[in-house]
């Protein structure tokens, strides 16, 4: 270009523009939404800058898909010609003063994975030398309103490039690329930012210079004629410039910004292609989710009903949702596509509440290959683990998983954190649940607190035994999905004496005759088992599975070893060197103890399955199987309601659950267990009766399943006063009418014409909060507001009452907090204050007796004996916690002696009782010998550990509400460690991971395994080689929950750095800036 020509130049762009997020990038805003006044200003403030300058104006469209905020790269510009250094340099010093403010955008950068498919962005990035153009689409209709650009020819370096030259100068920069230009080096981001954004626009912005340039025609001056001259020239006159330009000296600070942006461009890049190579062809899902669930849970295809599920229009629109179906119908697998759904489509944390210890950690092995995978992390809220508040992720959304209890008090900590809106879904497996006891309380109490307190928060509830469905509905304001579906076809029997009726409802009676028994019976085998159960089991039994349920647990190891009797020897030879290796495993998890029952019976394939065993004995003998290594279970109805054990046949030894006639819901949760998908074609159910109860049994199996009703009432301390005690706790309602308010959308608001006979629901919301008043947990304070007046002439309360409002007490925030039984509250209080006068901390007794649960004590009967002979064992210090909590030696050997004594506190007695076992355990962390020391199920000590460590944790979270409790904190974090795990110190690390119990922990720490991190690393391959007994699937488990629970650690440290080096938002400067702008 000629020296003497005047230089017509288009400045793009001055104002600042966020860098758009992938988010922003799929959502361009329209005109109306930018602001021209900006625009005109900064050029005025340039302007000041530049000095005097010549300025012609034109007509443009509106910038769309910019945010006047900040530039698309920060404050950096590139240049067109590198023949002006001094303005270069000048320009470089102006920029470099400017405040600097950036935003990194890339937290939505995984949101993408499941967004709607990328709009074709308007933005286009064209890469002219050093020169970085704006092309603008103007596409779109022309707008009414049109900004002003100057044209300056001094002082601008942004030079207007004719669209016939812009593809020889990408070429020449390419090439210069190729020859290994170290100017290029500093600018590779301009050539990646182009290729990036160009990746998503239409073809036809390549057409806007010229039609730019034609909006400018309007501005005629000498400069036109020169600028058409011919292609030759312009290109010969440039490339003569640019061979004698010299490369411009970029600062620190700029090469810095752009390797921080070429970083920030080319992971968006990756993500937006693996986001387009992925966008939901597995319901909205990447195609990965479905990959991980053929490779881990071997799921290529969806049942018919799952998917019609999941494309309901209610689903779709995020509406409740309840959905019923037999068992082993595959609900579970929806729930996990809905959640899936709301950590990585939403970018919403996920809840599931599920029924069991036992299940939250089969459910977080489960899931936690796919939280590796699929980037999210699985959160254990069970027993004594969690974290309250959760904490809060940066970028990776959490999936809770957690027991009815623990799920309560998670959404009660993001009610009092004002986070709850973060909780995009909740998901309940045994909805039924609702109307068992306490526990059904506290599930009514969680879902209610979800419902009034956020508008965002999807609820699905899932269940095999639901039947008043429509009062749950109007309770959960949710649409219901049903199907009779079951993968395998299950018939229905009855056993009376020799003869099978199949169970019929066309029938007159309900059953058909289908068949007798032909197995010969002598009269010794006639005594030993007159119900026929040999012949019924052997009829299946090795090469398919059967379960039999038994009334109590002592009739289930009795069954077993009943069975074992009668059974030939061929069936000791079936798989005879896998059933050694389970016993060989048994030892070795029990410190070489095996029960004899087990003992006898596994060379047969049988075992007995019920709370008595350990957990660890439990997994293993599941493991086995499952397996197909043992053929029959005789187990208690807990099995049908814990973990998913199928088989070809369920045999039902009585109609009786302990002394209880089976009721319709245990029937069918049992039967449900028949039939194994994939396996049998058919599964079948057998119930041996006895001719009294043939009518109750021809009841039992022709009606409806029985109505859930609601639980708040009924459990006083632990529904109604703890959930008001909650309310006001949190602030969600703190006088009467609101409560009545809040009262009257929970389960029982819906179910109260039914449950209130004598008394209305105001009167019991009036008398729960008195009764909370007079035991110090919350205070009145007297008001009366417009909207009380109101609300008392809506529900006729006297006036008096709505003249209060209330709030919480420390005390009452303590219990609240602590989720302790409101029964037990003050018994707490007083323990832990009598405590501080003489705590005893010579031995871990007194704070055992302190942490041991009072519901436990109160169920507990003491063996006196055994009780006299530990209490004679005690150290003279552990002897003074007896005398401090008011048990004696005398009175115990009174007791022991079978003499009539004075009355004592039997609770208190008690507890002390189960110290012992505690206090035992802990100090010989072997389950056998404790058991035979205290004649105790190894099962029950186990089971009162686990809830010695979950209520320590209570007392814990107690303590820290109250100030004078403060020494308690400290010694009760130790406490709870030590009587969550009952191992030695080393082993605690490895027992943090899912699935790993104490025996495994063993293993892998004698393998050499001793951390976390050490798992973490683990080749799955070369674990199953190392550790004796440990299956495939077990290990890729073991090391997926390791990595998973290393990240967690990991991002929380991270979180904690970002918090410390984060400016605080109540920082003085910060608060008068924004007081000023006010």
């Amino acid at each position: 270009m000629d020296e003497g020509c005047s230089r017509i130049r288009r400045r793009v762009s001055v104002r600042k523009r966020n860098r758009p997020s992938l988010e922003s990038v799929s959502a361009a805003p329209t005109a109306a939404e930018l602001k021209p006044g900006d625009e005109e200003k900064e050029e005025e403030d340039e302007e000041m800058v530049a000095g005097s300058r010549r300025r012609k104006t034109m007509d443009v469209q509106p910038v769309e898909n910019i945010d006047s905020e900040e530039d698309l790269f920060g404050d950096y510009d590139s240049f067109a010609e590198n023949s002006f250094l001094a303005q270069v340099d000048d320009l470089e010093q102006k920029y470099l003063q400017l405040p600097e403010h950036r935003k990194h955008a890339t937290d939505h950068a995984t949101e993408d994975l499941c967004s709607e498919s990328i709009k074709h962005n308007t933005l286009s990035m064209t890469t002219v030398g050093d020169c970085t153009e704006l092309k603008i689409d103007e596409h779109t209709k022309n707008q009414s309103g049109h900004e002003k650009v100057s044209i300056e020819p001094a002082t601008d370096v942004l030079y207007d490039i004719p669209s016939s030259q812009v593809l020889f100068f990408e070429n020449l920069y390419n090439s210069s690329d190729d020859l290994g230009d170290p100017s290029t080096e500093k600018r590779d981001w301009n050539s990646s930012s182009h290729k990036t954004v160009n990746k998503e626009l239409p073809i036809n912005n390549i057409e806007q210079p010229q039609q730019t340039d034609e909006s400018s025609s309007k501005v005629k001056t000498s400069s036109d004629a020169n600028r058409r001259k011919s292609l030759k020239d312009h290109l010969k006159n440039t490339m003569t410039g640019n061979a004698k330009a010299q490369t411009p000296v970029f600062s620190r600070t700029k090469q810095l910004k752009e390797t921080l942006l070429s970083e920030e461009i080319n992971v968006a890049k990756k993500t937006i292609e693996s986001s387009l190579d992925d966008l939901g062809p597995f319901y909205s899902l990447p195609s990965k989710v479905r990959d991980l669930y053929v490779q881990f849970k071997g799921i290529e295809k969806l049942y018919e009903w799952q998917h019609a599920c999941l494309t309901l229009n209610s689903v779709q629109e995020r509406k409740n949702l309840i959905y019923s179906l037999p068992t082993s119908g595959g609900k579970t697998l929806v729930a996990e596509i809905l959640m899936l759904q709301e950590l990585l489509c939403r970018r919403k944390d996920v809840l599931m509440i599920l029924p069991y210890v036992a299940i939250v950690q089969e459910k977080i092995s489960g899931l936690s290959t796919f939280g590796i995978e699929l980037g999210f992390f699985v959160e254990e809220y069970a027993g004594s683990k969690g974290k309250f508040p959760p904490i809060k992720r940066r970028e990776k959304k959490s999936l809770y998983i957690a027991t009815i209890e623990k799920g309560h008090s998670l959404v009660n900590s993001l009610i009092e954190t004002e986070r709850i809106n973060s909780l995009g879904l909740v998901v309940v497996d045994e909805l039924h649940m609702i109307g068992e006891g306490s526990r059904g309380a506290i599930l009514e109490m969680t879902l209610a607190k979800i419902l009034y307190t956020s508008k965002t928060t999807q609820i699905i509830g899932m269940s095999a035994t639901l039947n008043n469905v429509e009062d749950l509905q109007e309770f959960l304001q949710a649409e219901y999905y049903t199907s009779q579906f079951r993968p395998v076809e299950l018939k229905e029997y009855l056993k009376i004496k020799d003869a099978i009726y199949e169970v019929d409802s066309k029938a007159e009676n309900g059953m058909t005759f289908s068949r007798l028994l032909n197995y010969k019976y002598s009269d010794t085998l006639k005594k030993m088992d007159p119900d026929h159960l040999v012949a019924l089991v052997t009829e299946v039994i090795p090469n398919y599975s059967c379960l039999v349920f038994c009334p109590t647990k002592k009739n289930c190891e009795n069954v077993a070893a009943m069975i074992c009797k009668i059974l030939s020897k061929e069936y000791l030879k079936h798989k005879e060197k896998e059933k050694h290796e389970v016993i060989k495993n048994l030892k070795n998890i029990s410190s070489g103890n095996l029960c004899p029952v087990l003992k006898h019976t596994i060379p047969f394939g049988v075992a007995y399955h019920h709370s008595g065993l350990t957990s660890d004995e439990r997994k293993l003998l599941e493991e086995a199987y499952s397996a197909g290594v043992l053929c029959l279970f005789t187990c208690t109805s807990t099995l049908a309601a814990g973990v998913n054990l199928p088989a070809r046949r369920v045999i039902l030894r009585a109609p009786y659950v302990a002394k209880e006639f089976l009721k319709r819901n245990q029937y069918k949760q049992m039967i449900g267990r028949a039939g194994r998908a994939g396996i049998d074609s058919t599964g079948e159910s057998i119930l041996i009766l006895q001719e009294k109860d043939k009518q109750q049994v021809l009841e039992l199996i022709s009606r409806p399943l029985e109505n859930c009703y609601s639980q708040l009432v009924q459990e006083f301390t632990k529904g109604i006063q703890t959930l008001f005690l909650s309310l006001i706790g949190l602030k969600i309602a703190t006088n009467l009418g609101d409560i009545y308010h809040f009262m009257s959308g929970t389960f029982f608001g819906v179910q109260q014409k039914i449950l209130l006979k004598e008394r209305s629901l105001w009167e019991i919301t009036v008398e729960s909060l008195r009764y909370l008043t007079e035991k110090g947990l919350l205070q009145k304070d007297t008001i009366l507001t417009e909207k009380g007046l109101l609300q008392k002439d809506t529900i006729h309360g006297s006036e008096e009452e709505f003249q209060y409002s209330f709030h919480i007490t420390k005390l009452g925030r303590a219990s609240f907090k602590g989720t302790i039984d409101l029964a037990y509250c003050d018994s707490l209080y007083r323990d832990l204050k009598k405590g501080l006068e003489g705590l005893v901390l010579e031995s871990l007794l007194h704070l055992i007796y302190l942490t041991t649960p009072y519901d436990m004590a109160s169920q507990c009967n003491p063996d006196w004996m055994i009780y006299f002979r530990q209490f004679s064992q005690l150290s003279p210090a552990e002897q003074n916690v007896a005398v401090l909590v008011g048990v004696s030696e005398n009175f115990i050997g009174k007791k022991a002696s079978g003499q009539a004594i004075r009355k004592v506190d039997k609770n208190i007695v008690n507890r002390l009782y189960l110290s012992f076992v505690l206090y035992t355990l802990l100090k010989e962390t072997n389950i056998w010998s404790v058991s035979e020391k205290f004649s105790m199920p190894r099962g029950y000590i186990q089971n009162l550990l686990s809830g010695a460590a979950a209520f320590s944790s209570c007392v814990l979270h107690f303590c820290e509400e109250l100030e004078e409790f403060w020494v308690y904190r400290a010694l009760l974090v130790e406490l709870t460690k030590k009587l969550t795990y009952c191992v030695k110190a080393e082993l605690i690390p490895l027992m943090e991971v899912t699935g790993v119990l104490e025996s495994r922990a063993r293993q892998l720490y004698n393998a050499g395994y001793k951390s976390l991190m050490h798992l973490a690393n683990a080749n799955p391959e070369v674990l199953i080689k190392t550790i004796d007994h440990l299956s495939r699937r077990q290990a890729k488990q073991i090391v997926s929950s390791a990595k998973l629970l290393l990240h967690e650690k990991a991002e929380a440290l991270q979180e904690e750095v970002e918090e410390l080096l984060r400016l605080p938002s109540d920082f003085p400067g910060i608060v008068a800036s924004s007081v000023e702008k006010a």
